[in-house]
This record gives structure tokens, C-alpha cells and sequence, in this order.
């Protein structure tokens, strides 16, 4: 599967919309205060028959530090771990399982993008390109995700969070750095 955000570099406020058709797959939002924000919603909006019209997927709760997907919430500790020991000095990569029975992804920052490889067959199930600059002058790239068919079957909305939460911290730590 290979869909868009819809608007520019902001993972926080967009729609997912399909390469092939433009329609949207996905929303986005984020509810922030002053001074920070608060949670991020991913909203399927093509639910079930008889659904309601936008039903809420995915949630990022950033003061609580918690996933949850499909109504099942758990902390940031339980599915995410940095490397340890002597090889964790030189390694980028985060490793993120949503749990028992489900794949772990090395979640990398490349310069096009992230990354997220399977650590069990080594290969790369899902790619999170992000323009690299903006433009001035011309047409912005959007952020494209790509996820194969495994990652969509079995890790969508997970993959999806932990790009948006990679992409947004990414962004606030080069923000930070800015020199303002």
C-alpha cells in the first residue's frame, strides 16, 4: 500500500489518501494546548457498514507516553527498546513490537526518510519518506508511506503511529536545534 499526507511536511494534522485515487484512507488530528500537545488521532474514515462515519483507530497520548490500537492501549516502555550494551552506542535504530505474536520492527532515520525493518527476516516492511527541505519555489513533495503486504496486515495503524511519533519528535528535536 502506498498513500500520502496530504498536507506538506505536518504529519500532525493530514489526511491518508491512496496514490491511486486520492481518497482518503485516513485522518489525522492532534488536540494541543499552549504548550504542548495533548493526544493524536488516527480515524479510519470508510468504517463498517452501519458504522459511524469516522471511528478512531489509533491514538497517540503524549502526556501519558501511551499507543493504542483498536481500543488496546499500551505504554511506550512496554513496546518500545533501545539497544543495549556496546553495539547501542553506535546503533540509531529503535525496536518497536506492538506484542506477543506480532513482528519487531528496527525503526531507522535515513536521509530520505525512515525505515522500518522486520528483525526477524531482516527485511524492510515499511518506508515513511519525508521531503527533506522545503521549497521556496514549486511543488512540495508529499510524505509518502509505503508498507508491504505483511506490515498492512498485521501492523498498519502500529506502523503508522510510530512513524507520526519518529516524524514528530524528529522534527521537534531539529526545531530545538535551530538556534532561535
Amino acid at each position: 500500500m502506498e498513500v500520502i499526507f496530504d498536507n506538506k511536511a505536518n504529519v500532525m494534522q493530514a489526511k491518508i489518501r491512496a496514490v491511486h485515487d486520492k481518497s482518503v484512507i485516513y485522518s489525522v488530528t492532534t488536540d494541543q494546548t499552549v504548550w504542548s500537545r495533548t493526544h493524536t488521532y488516527v480515524k479510519d474514515v470508510n468504517p463498517t457498514i452501519g458504522g459511524e462515519t469516522a471511528t478512531t483507530v489509533g491514538v497517540i497520548n503524549w502526556k501519558a507516553k501511551t499507543f493504542e490500537v483498536n481500543g488496546q492501549r499500551k505504554h511506550l516502555n512496554a513496546i518500545r527498546r533501545k539497544p543495549i550494551g556496546f553495539s547501542g552506542l553506535r546503533e540509531k535504530a529503535r525496536y518497536w513490537k506492538w506484542g506477543e505474536g506480532r513482528e519487531e520492527y528496527a525503526i531507522l532515520h535515513q536521509e530520505e526518510g525512515w525505515e522500518a525493518t522486520c528483525t526477524s527476516t531482516g527485511e524492510v516492511e515499511a518506508t515513511f519518506t519525508v521531503p527533506y527541505r522545503p521549497q521556496l519555489f514549486g511543488k512540495v513533495k508529499p510524505i509518502v508511506l509505503n508498507l508491504t503486504r505483511t506490515a498492512l496486515a498485521k501492523d498498519e495503524v502500529f506502523l503508522i503511529l510510530v512513524f507520526i511519533y519518529c516524524e514528530a519528535k524528529r522534527q521537534e528535536k531539529m526545531n530545538s536545534a535551530g538556534g532561535w
